[in-house]
């Protein structure tokens, strides 16, 4: 096999932002042959199918339909992070891999079950946390590893988006549903990639969480509001008592010098470690304002392709997917794959932490409140039992 028979579930947003890019004109594009797509949304199946120039009858609604009547090999599931599970296991139980964005979804239980059926099926289970593919992290993690600066004490990671993000009066809306940010939180859509960036680089399992949450600006926003939370500070405590302080949020303004503004410090035993993520690029100043701008990330080229972390770490999860349906990854490298740091079962464990905290405040005043922390070995024993406390 030369080249993966790929239907994508879900071409909004994210397919806008990334990964048309790795579909058409990265260097991974030679491995997928695109057949289908599938999405309820008819402005984005006719924007894609356009300009891509998918036949309407590969333009499907029901992405049920579309795995029963196409020959695929595989599917990427673009799905809103809230509605990855169903399709995730029906396309696992058709026999396809499947490659999926972060978070795996929205509980543990859905990703131990995400994982059994992948490995009952013996198919090829991918999640996109592309921010393990930054150089800046990956140089990180090899010298933490080798003991440079000895043990983690206390780290502080943060990412916050413009309003834009999150506003659903924003024109034109960065998602297309006027419900994502209810439906969703800072949390889902944030800390989840900066807890799984922490933990890739320390190596080190969550225990505990308790999390403070900001619903201010997001109520107050006009004519349509959102009940839901600006901003989230997350307290993890890790298995050796390091603690991390995780904060994300989406209500910055827009006149913020780039979409996203984050940053990263770490203390531990022998060393102090800034990570000023936002300063692997350039500066500008125009007519648009003050802007950074973070090649590193997604960088279009002279050729017309696209390369960056954003595209080479879904790009390779497609080689691995290649690799595997022509027989060349080892039981071994099979199983790694499904492990739970690689499969975001952790960072998913956090995040469900976050939200239990949040559900049962300690306090609550001026749209704050203050949640109670949560024991995270608790929380996988009442949702997958005593298995759960074996596997991970």
């Amino acid at each position: 096999m030369e080249k993966i028979k790929l239907g994508i579930i879900g071409v909004g947003s994210v397919v806008r932002e990334i990964y048309q890019y790795l579909y058409y004109k990265s260097a991974y594009s030679d491995l997928l042959e695109i057949v289908a797509i599938a999405d309820i949304n008819e402005e984005y199946r006719n924007w894609f199918g356009n300009k891509y120039g998918i036949k309407e009858k590969f333009r499907y609604v029901s992405y049920k339909d579309m795995i029963t009547e196409c020959d695929l090999d595989a599917v990427h599931i673009n799905t809103p992070d809230d509605l990855h599970f169903e399709p995730v296991l029906y396309s696992l139980k058709n026999g396809l891999d499947v490659q999926i964005p972060k978070p795996t979804a929205t509980s543990i239980k859905e990703v131990h079950e995400m994982i059994s059926v992948a490995k009952q099926h013996k198919r090829y289970f991918g999640v996109d946390f592309h921010k393990r593919d930054d150089p800046r992290l990956i140089e990180l993690k090899n010298r933490y590893k080798s003991g440079r600066y000895g043990e983690l004490q206390i780290a502080d990671w943060w990412m916050v988006d413009a309003l834009k993000v999150s506003d659903p009066n924003y024109t034109p809306r960065f998602f297309a549903s006027p419900t994502f940010s209810s439906d969703n939180s800072p949390a889902s859509f944030l800390t989840v990639h900066m807890i799984d960036s922490l933990m890739m680089v320390v190596n080190l399992k969550p225990t505990f969480v308790q999390a403070f949450g900001y619903s201010q600006k997001m109520p107050s926003l006009k004519p349509i509001s959102v009940s839901g939370f600006d901003l989230i500070d997350t307290t993890v405590t890790f298995e050796n008592n390091a603690l991390a302080h995780i904060i994300t949020g989406w209500h910055l303004p827009n006149s913020a010098p780039d979409l996203t503004v984050q940053s990263s410090r770490m203390i531990c035993t022998d060393g102090w470690i800034d990570i000023p993520v936002d300063n692997g690029g350039f500066v500008e100043i125009h007519n648009e304002g003050h802007l950074w701008s973070n090649p590193l990330f997604r960088t279009f080229e002279d050729n017309g392709n696209v390369s960056g972390f954003g595209i080479t770490y879904p790009g390779k999860i497609f080689e691995s997917i290649l690799k595997f349906r022509n027989g060349k990854i080892s039981n071994e490298d099979y199983m790694n794959k499904l492990n739970p740091f690689e499969t975001g079962f952790y960072a998913t464990l956090v995040l469900q932490g976050i939200e239990e905290s949040l559900k049962a405040p300690l306090r609550e005043n001026n749209g704050v409140k203050i949640g109670k922390e949560i024991d995270l070995k608790e929380l996988i024993f009442n949702e997958i039992g005593e298995k759960g406390l074996d596997l991970y």
